[in-house]
């Protein structure tokens, strides 16, 4: 069974449109795949309740605990490992990771980002694609490298940038895409492994 560890710090929605999907599309027998724990490095975090109601394995690794970037990245790589993943995603997980994290899921790691990367890294994204006068924004998937928000891109959607638009409502738009592009991308990539 190929493995999948979800990451966030928030409320999840990547993270439950992706359980949805592997679901209503049956993961397990189509692609022998399945979600297997959901981690967070936050206790709050709202994501964590939908996956103990879908009986996911979910943990908590509080960052502030550490010492570090290195030694959490250290302890957050023993809690993946123990799930042993063929994906480790990102879905609204807040941290930089350290490149020693990165190297060791190399292929394997993922990202979703609110915008058409390269265009706009970095937090803040849709409220700079506005100042900018941009046209279009959207969402890109990722494999994740070193050099943030960076690496081979798997899948891409994109939204019209409304004249009315704020930060809030062209968020909500992308997000909506989000929910579409990632479950793909990763099953394009489940058929790699």
């Amino acid at each position: 069974m190929k493995k999948i560890v979800i990451l966030i710090s928030g409320g999840g929605s990547n993270m439950a449109a992706i359980v949805r999907a592997a679901q209503r599309e049956g993961w397990r027998e189509r692609h022998g795949a399945e979600v297997a724990a959901v981690i967070s490095n936050r206790a709050d975090a709202g994501g964590l309740a939908f996956a103990r109601e879908h009986r996911i394995a979910s943990e908590v690794l509080d960052h502030k605990q550490f010492a570090s970037r290195e030694a959490f990245d250290a302890e957050l790589a023993n809690v993946v490992d123990r799930h042993r993943p063929a994906l480790v995603v990102l879905a609204g997980f807040m941290r930089i990771l350290t490149p020693g994290f990165v190297q060791r899921y190399e292929g394997r790691l993922l990202n979703i980002h609110p915008s058409l990367l390269p265009a706009f890294p970095g937090l803040h994204t849709h409220q700079r694609a506005i100042e900018m006068g941009c046209r279009f924004s959207g969402a890109t998937v990722h494999q994740v490298t070193a050099e943030l928000d960076f690496g081979p891109i798997l899948e891409q959607a994109v939204v019209p940038v409304l004249p009315d638009d704020t930060p809030e409502s062209l968020a909500a738009r992308v997000l909506t895409q989000e929910h579409l592009i990632y479950p793909r991308a990763i099953v394009r990539l489940l058929a790699t492994l």
